[in-house]
């Protein structure tokens, strides 16, 4: 079962965020699937209807997202994948103005797959790089710049 559930992931990955085929969010995520990580918020998405508009969103601030699957390992119901993604930062619709810089962030994606659906799904990719990235949050100096700047 695991190479059904890994195959499952890898099509999840892409055709909703290479090929944006928002027909495969509500085919393979299940009514009442639950995604942990993705809301700005911090709280759980709970089926496609729910997770729709934060992938429009996304997508509308990063219209040329691509994303690489870098290793899928699954064992019996779960499946977890790391990937990278690159983009750029075209779309004000996460409430930061868009910059037009490019963007490279990597994650891990953990799911739980049941009959065939995506039932529950943890997603944690770094936020704070992309933030930092498009110049939301200031980066951290290093810590040799930190010294000669105060010293």
């Amino acid at each position: 079962m695991s190479d059904a559930n890994i195959a499952l992931f890898k099509r999840w990955f892409d055709e909703v965020w290479n090929q944006r085929r928002t027909a495969t969010i509500t085919e393979l995520f299940a009514p009442h699937g639950v995604s942990h990580g993705v809301a700005e918020d911090g709280s759980d998405l709970v089926g496609p209807a729910a997770f729709l508009p934060f992938y429009e969103r996304f997508l509308n601030a990063f219209p040329d997202m691509k994303l690489k699957i870098e290793d899928a390992i699954g064992q019996g119901d779960k499946v977890l994948i790391r990937w990278s993604a690159t983009m750029r930062h075209t779309g004000d619709s996460l409430g930061i103005a868009a910059t037009n810089k490019p963007v490279a962030i990597g994650g891990m994606s953990l799911a739980r797959i049941e009959n065939g659906q995506l039932v529950e799904a943890w997603d944690h990719w770094d936020k704070l790089a992309m933030l930092q990235q498009v110049g939301a949050v200031p980066a951290f100096a290093p810590p040799s710049a930190a010294k000669s700047a105060n010293g």
